[in-house]
C-alpha cells in the first residue's frame, strides 16, 4: 500500500478529508520522530512498540580483502508488534 492509497482508506475510515487526514498523519509522525529524538520508546496500542536502541561498536570484516573494520557505535530504530500480530503473520496472514 502506497502513501496515497492509505490516506485514501484512512480518510474514508475516519470522514475527513484527505487534506485533513494527511495533517493528522505528518503531525503523529512529527510527535513519535520528537520521542525518538529524547531516546524514547513509543507505543502504538493494537499495533506495537517503537524504540530507540544503542548498536554497540563492534569489528567487521570485510569478506573480500578480510580487512577488518571498526564499526563505531550508533542508535537504530527498533519495533517489536504485538503478539497478535505476530502470530497472525506467521499463520499466513490468517487467523
Amino acid at each position: 500500500m502506497n502513501n496515497k492509497s492509505f490516506i485514501s482508506e484512512l480518510s474514508q475510515r475516519l470522514g475527513y478529508t484527505q487534506d485533513d487526514t494527511q495533517k493528522i498523519i505528518h503531525t503523529v509522525i512529527d510527535s513519535m520522530n520528537d520521542g525518538f529524538q529524547r531516546g524514547d520508546s513509543v507505543s502504538v496500542p493494537k499495533f506495537g512498540t517503537f524504540e530507540v536502541k544503542k548498536r554497540l561498536e563492534r569489528i567487521v570484516v570485510n569478506p573480500g580483502t578480510k580487512h577488518r573494520m571498526l564499526v563505531p557505535p550508533k542508535l537504530v530504530l527498533g519495533f517489536k508488534p504485538i503478539a497478535a500480530i505476530k502470530e497472525k503473520l506467521k499463520n499466513g496472514g490468517e487467523g
